[in-house]
């Protein structure tokens, strides 16, 4: 499978990276419905949503993510929309499509990518238009009653020069679960994205792209299960409020590529990237039958990026340069109702954020098997806000203003290098290892709730990091295995604290050191024709080994806080899949089945808050006619009814939560939004 993890076609083999790659037939064998389809089909990687409000990303690979819902606060695994970062991480996990294929790289990709990349980097390509005429769509439905519809027409619109597609898609949810507050369907969710392109090669050696994508997406608020009233091995849940999100979101992405005579092969690149997101929510976070803890949030975000670089060769060496500009507006508020809606609290932030970066990197194929991998990045940021902390007075919601009460700005700078050795001794045999160095943005807390606690600037985050990893083709397919080692310095966290009389606080804080280690690996091969067989495995340890603030809250730093473990970090994740194709007299039969484990990881800093073990049973039964102009297909996801959730924030102990005090027998009362469970489908596809 070709992938552009080094910002030029590579095998995915070939590439000194973990990475994991789906082109588009294996996106549709897994029933790909966004970023999160693919949550446990990879080692040590979640990508998880948070669950506060819909589409909002917590991914976290390796142990190495963000917990939050504040969109000030940026992540540390990077997601790239046909080149384009895409700046915070709301707006993130709704459905996609049309994508020729996901690619997801495991550990520090700074150099190349930047900054908010110390966990990885998710890479998204859509399908580009083509000089052929080609039609193809989907019609699916499935347990909810969720109702998908999606098509792509693209051709040529001056043969050999100007190619256009558009593709359109539209889901409609009537809502999975039960609402216990009233007995009624809950989680209902319409999305409907519109995808023009064109694509045009006045020369040989000339390529134009033009993307603009127009989204929306509305519907309930989250499914929130409250764990002091409902088991975590349910779906049960209560809201008496059901919530809402109103999301939409513009976006235009200008790509140039212009193969130059500089080098033996050489190419010149340009993207340039716009975006546009708004988002409006209501959330029930109590999951009691009164109001105690609802809260409202907008987010307003508007960013440009542009990168420029050269990627060529020159006989042994491989160079890649370039220079990245990235700048956003950030506005967010949020409004929150407590006590039985007797108290009322808003506040927010505004801010401007820029970043410049400059990047090289070589490979140096010194002697026929030994390639020297060297590379090096500088960052520069400045972050400007204007905060209003959470209080009365706070905002005017409905105004969409704020009444500041702390302004402030501040930048970073930063160096990030890279140097890594690859053995190829056969075509069939890859070594390599590396240490890079990752960085991810200091910042700022929108979402101040405690009067007299700075909502920052917090620092950057640095991280060293080691891997070693081996990738080897075998007959009839290929293993990859990797281990490795990082340290993360100044790491940031978001230590979520109960207070009553403001539902949860959340304080971000660098708070010391982190190490974390561990091994994954993937094997694909097929033993006999028609038969393929995958696995992985990951492992991850992780601990800190020194701290500045006391995490569990007891006030003191001791070795309580010590054997605290990182949120989000399951120790152990594995899975197998099986793919038969039986040959018919008029076409194909394909069966898929397969199984995930994610083991038990904690949400909160202080490890109150936690997820269970999840096990994941998919399968998958299509028939395609002869010719692949249409595949019949049904499918289960999540066979055993999983519970999963992507939240466990700790409310206040009390009996307005459901809580019945510290010396009580009861679980704590928690904010835990549902996941879907058993899901069955049927689809149509069709490609002419």
């Amino acid at each position: 499978m070709v992938v552009t993890a080094l910002k030029r076609s590579d095998n995915l083999q070939t590439v000194p990276v973990a990475i994991s790659a789906y082109g588009e037939e294996q996106l549709q064998a897994i029933n790909f419905r966004d970023i999160g389809s693919l949550s446990f089909t990879m080692p040590n990687v979640a990508l998880d949503d948070n669950g506060t409000s819909k589409g909002y990303a917590n991914f976290s690979i390796r142990g190495i993510g963000v917990n939050s819902s504040i969109p000030s606060i940026d992540p540390t695994v990077g997601l790239f929309v046909d080149g384009v970062y895409q700046g915070i991480n709301a707006g993130q996990v709704f459905d996609n499509f049309d994508l020729e294929a996901v690619e997801v790289l495991r550990g520090p990709q700074g150099v190349l990518f930047g900054r908010n990349v110390t966990g990885g980097a998710i890479l998204v390509r859509s399908r580009k238009p083509t000089d052929e005429f080609d039609m193809r769509g989907r019609i699916a439905v499935e347990t909810g009653l969720r109702v998908v519809a999606d098509a792509s027409v693209s051709g040529p619109i001056i043969e050999g020069k100007l190619q256009a597609k558009i593709a359109a898609y539209y889901s409609y949810d009537n809502g999975w679960f039960t609402n216990l507050f009233d007995n009624s369907e809950f989680g209902k969710d319409r999305q409907f994205i519109v995808r023009p392109m064109l694509r045009f090669t006045p020369s040989d050696n000339v390529e134009v792209l033009l993307r603009y994508e127009h989204g929306e997406a509305n519907g309930d608020g989250p499914a929130t299960q409250n764990h002091a009233l409902y088991s975590r091995d349910s779906h049960d849940f209560l809201v008496n409020d059901r919530g809402f999100f109103h999301n939409k979101w513009d976006s235009l992405t200008g790509e140039i590529n212009v193969d130059v005579g500089f080098g033996d092969e050489g190419t010149i690149t340009n993207i340039a990237g716009w975006r546009r997101f708004k988002g409006d929510t209501l959330s029930d976070l109590d999951g009691v039958n009164t109001v105690q803890f609802n809260i409202g949030t907008f987010t307003d975000q508007e960013q440009f990026s542009n990168e420029l670089r050269y990627a060529g060769t020159f006989g042994r060496l491989k160079p890649t340069i370039g220079v990245y500009y990235f700048t956003q507006d950030l506005t967010y508020l949020e409004d929150r109702t407590l006590a039985g809606g007797a108290v009322r609290r808003a506040g927010g932030g505004i801010g401007t954020f820029q970043t410049f970066g400059a990047f090289g990197a070589v490979d140096w194929e010194f002697i026929d098997t030994l390639t020297l991998n060297l590379g090096l990045r500088y960052t520069w940021e400045k972050k400007e806000v204007e905060i209003a902390t959470v209080r009365a007075g706070g905002a005017n919601y409905p105004a969409r203003t704020i009444v500041a009460d702390f302004l402030s700005e501040k930048s970073w700078n930063d160096l990030s290098p890279k140097i890594g050795l690859q053995w190829q001794p056969s075509n069939r045999t890859q070594v390599y290892g590396y240490f890079a160095k990752g960085f991810r943005s200091g910042g700022y807390n929108f979402r101040n709730t405690l009067l007299g606690a700075p909502p920052g600037p917090f620092d950057s985050e640095s991280q060293d990091a080691y891997e070693f990893g081996v990738k080897q083709r075998i007959p009839g397919g290929r293993i990859s295995l990797a281990a490795f080692q990082n340290t993360i310095k100044n790491i940031q966290r978001e230590v979520q604290v109960p207070v009553v009389g403001v539902g949860i606080a959340q304080l971000i804080q660098n708070v010391g050191t982190a190490r974390v280690r561990g091994f994954e690996g993937e094997v694909q091969f097929s033993p006999v024709d028609n038969f393929v067989l995958s696995g992985q495995v990951g492992y991850t340890d992780g601990k800190y080994t020194s701290l500045l603030v006391d995490l569990n809250g007891d006030g003191v730093i001791n070795a309580t806080d010590f054997s605290l473990k990182l949120p989000r970090q399951s120790p152990w994740t594995y899975g197998a899949s099986a793919t038969l194709d039986i040959p018919m007299s008029s076409g194909v039969v394909s069966a898929r089945v397969s199984f995930n484990h994610r083991d038990p990881a904690f949400h909160t800093d202080n490890n109150l808050g936690f997820y269970k073990a999840v096990d994941l049973l998919d399968a998958n039964l299509s028939y395609t006619l002869d010719d692949g102009s249409v595949t019949f297909s049904i499918y289960g996801k999540n066979l055993t009814n999983e519970t999963t959730y992507g939240n466990d924030a700790v409310l206040p102990d009390t009996a307005a939560f459901g809580g019945d005090g510290p010396a009580g027998p009861r679980p704590l009362p928690t904010f835990s939004p549902l996941g879907r469970g058993r899901v069955i489908g049927g689809e149509i596809r069709f490609n002419f």
